[in-house]
């Protein structure tokens, strides 16, 4: 009885280690396709690499993958931007063929706070920031384009248009045509013309001029 038990167990054991054997030659033709979470895009170019080893692949433009693996191997997926995943294949597979569509999780890094300063001490920023003169805004810049005096002084300084000169070449030519024959009438009598030239002498217009 004991020499049956025996050998049972020595035939049990031999038959486990033939099983592992076989489990761990036994190869399997892994594919699969990466996506991204939530809206299933492709994530190109992602490292494929067999747990504790060397092996892997990468990932074509349209998240394509497909390499030889074993059964019950851990595959780690990595790609920039996105947090690692891992997969085991399962040691139950029948054929040696094996699918997956892996999902990525987007990996938000949060970068701590840098103030960048142009002054290399405190004492120089505070003593250029209380000397600094502060530029006009929009709305002061508008204002002062917009003053009445200033721009009286820009209409006086601004110098006629080709339109300008053109409708005062072509009033003369009106002129001479209507007084054609006759004499113009003389402004030396016409007390509206005395009446401006006198207006603009207090004013000073002519002195400007």
């Amino acid at each position: 009885m004991k020499l049956k038990f025996t050998i049972l167990f020595f035939s049990l054991i031999i038959f486990i280690n033939v099983f592992a054997q076989e489990q761990d030659m036994r190869l399997v033709q892994f594919s699969g396709i990466i996506v991204r979470s939530p809206d299933l895009k492709p994530v190109s170019f992602t490292s494929i690499i067999i747990k504790g080893t060397n092996r892997g692949t990468i990932s074509d433009y349209n998240g394509f993958f497909s390499f030889v693996a074993k059964p019950n191997e851990i595959i780690e997926f990595s790609a920039v931007g996105f947090k690692k995943e891992h997969f085991r294949i399962p040691d139950t597979i029948v054929n040696n063929r094996y699918s997956l569509i892996q999902v990525m999780t987007v990996d938000t890094i949060m970068l701590k706070t840098t103030v960048i300063y142009p002054w290399p001490t405190y004492e120089q920023f505070k003593q250029i920031f209380t000397k600094i003169k502060i530029p006009d805004d929009d709305l002061e810049r508008a204002r002062k384009n917009l003053e009445l005096q200033a721009m009286k002084q820009k209409m006086q300084e601004m110098p006629m248009s080709a339109s300008a000169n053109y409708r005062n070449y072509i009033q003369q030519q009106t002129n001479k045509l209507y007084y054609s024959g006759q004499l113009p009438p003389n402004n030396l009598l016409n007390p509206l013309a005395w009446a401006k030239f006198i207006q603009a002498w207090k004013n000073g217009d002519l002195f400007r001029k």
